[in-house]
């Protein structure tokens, strides 16, 4: 649904200012302070949209502000104070002190930092010329304010560029990450990247290989966090040369053909996967955009045998560069490994079952939509019968009843260790994975003493298996 348009008059724009922003404004002028809205907030208000982020640039040092707000927070050295609402539902509100920054030696924070003086000074270190636009107030009461917009920034909007502020190069050596925050930005509001800037991402494109994981991955989650398709940010990386540095098991799918009903390589196939899935999903995204990343090592004769699980061990080296959650990185690479699945209506229920045993119940939900966006990426349709809908329906039978993990056992290793007299060790979990596996056969077997029983029968298997080796052993050493 489109948001109704901002009021404007020439420069002014008012502004339906939530409580905590008023309050934190209106305090900040009573002191004899500076006080304008910057950064993304700001932006989007001038583009129609409603702010969800509220930040402000101040002449007041840091001191003064918490002095101001006593629920409020300030533990960097860069001046922003966190001011916390008052109130239940109100946004809390970033307050940064006008700052000049030294030279940026680690391409991620300055050497120093100094208070300002000014607005444009402030404004004049920022990013993108779309993110370096103010908002000052002119009547609090109204939510009336004057634009300051020293880079032309709603022009940029306007004219559907991305620019970066005063020297491209400049700003990417304070910072790379700001080469993959280009690739946001543009996707995010469908903007062109501007000659010179894309000239500075292509030309620095290697500095990204300084960046963190953490940094790296929480700008990718935000690229597959948007409503626009996020393959075109991906896409805008190859040709600035910046997906071989951030993503290069990604860029080796190029040019690993596909026999599939839709055109493009490997690389096409897991962008369109990656845009089938929900925005609200990003780790599922990532999934997808991950989940052919074996082909480009088992390719052979127009087959990639076992891509699935060398995709898996990538894809886990990937996210462990990316510093993804432990929670994350188990997620995706399952996905990763069980993608293949070929279900068909033949399998028995014990089939079934070792199907849910193996992927695992809380990954069933997810690998069904990696299979429909896999399936949508290569212009397939699942069969009205007997296809993904069927497995999903006995999947869930299964799940609901029979047991599927040693936890469901009606023994557990406890009770084979003090009825088979047996010690704690190897063979107590060999007995229990045997005990599993005949139950998932048989769920009728999962009786105390019918198990007690057949682990009993697996112990004397196992006991005349290796006499049967020794004597074997031996007869070979003597002969």
């Amino acid at each position: 649904m489109t948001e109704p348009p901002v009021p404007r008059r020439g420069d002014e724009l008012v502004l339906e200012l939530p409580h905590a922003v008023h309050r934190v404004l209106e305090s900040l002028l009573a002191q004899g302070e500076e006080a304008a809205l910057v950064g993304g907030g700001v932006r989007d208000a001038v583009r129609g949209g409603r702010p969800t982020d509220w930040d402000v640039a101040t002449s007041a040092p840091p001191e003064t502000v918490t002095g101001l707000f006593p629920h409020s927070t300030w533990e960097n050295r860069f001046g922003t104070v966190t001011v916390l609402p008052d109130r239940d539902g109100e946004p809390a509100v970033e307050v940064t002190t006008y700052r000049i920054e030294g030279a940026y030696r680690d391409r991620r924070r300055p050497e120093s930092v100094r208070w300002g003086s000014s607005l444009a000074d402030d404004l004049a270190r920022r990013d993108f010329t779309i993110n370096a636009i103010a908002w000052v107030p002119l009547d609090l009461a109204t939510g009336r304010g004057r634009l300051v917009d020293p880079h032309d920034g709603e022009g940029d909007l306007r004219r559907g560029l991305l620019r970066a502020v005063g020297d491209p190069v400049a700003r990417i050596a304070e910072d790379a990450l700001r080469m993959v925050r280009a690739m946001r930005f543009a996707t995010r509001f469908g903007l062109h990247i501007d000659e010179a800037t894309a000239a500075a991402i292509r030309r620095n494109a290697a500095a990204a290989a300084s960046l963190s994981g953490e940094r790296l991955n929480d700008e990718l989650r935000r690229i597959l966090s948007g409503q626009e398709p996020p393959s075109r940010a991906f896409a805008l990386m190859e040709e600035l040369d910046l997906l071989a540095v951030v993503l290069p098991e990604l860029a080796a799918l190029r040019g690993i053909p596909q026999a599939k009903a839709l055109p493009g390589d490997a690389l096409d196939h897991s962008l369109r996967t990656m845009d089938a899935l929900p925005p609200a999903d990003p780790v599922l995204r990532l999934a997808g955009l991950l989940h052919d990343l074996g082909k480009a090592t088992t390719q052979a004769d127009g087959h990639f045998i076992g891509h699935e699980r060398a995709g898996a061990e990538i894809a886990a080296r990937v996210l462990r560069r990316l510093r993804a959650s432990r929670a994350d990185s188990a997620r995706i690479v399952g996905l990763v490994r069980h993608h293949m699945f070929a279900y068909s209506p033949d399998w028995t229920d014990a089939a079934v079952r070792r199907f849910v045993r193996r992927v695992g119940a809380d990954l069933l939900e997810d690998l069904y939509a990696l299979r429909r966006a896999d399936n949508a990426a290569s212009g397939v349709r699942e069969p009205a019968t007997g296809g993904t809908a069927e497995l999903r329906e006995r999947a869930a039978r299964a799940v609901a009843g029979d047991p599927l993990g040693p936890g469901q056992l009606a023994v557990d290793g406890h009770d084979l260790v003090r009825e088979l007299e047996i010690e704690p060790g190897p063979e107590v979990g060999r007995l229990l994975a045997g005990l599993m596996e005949a139950v998932l056969d048989d769920p009728g077997l999962n009786r105390r003493e019918a198990l007690l029983a057949l682990a009993r029968r697996q112990r004397e298997a196992d006991a005349g298996a290796r006499v049967q080796r020794e004597d074997e052993g031996s007869q070979a050493a003597r002969g």
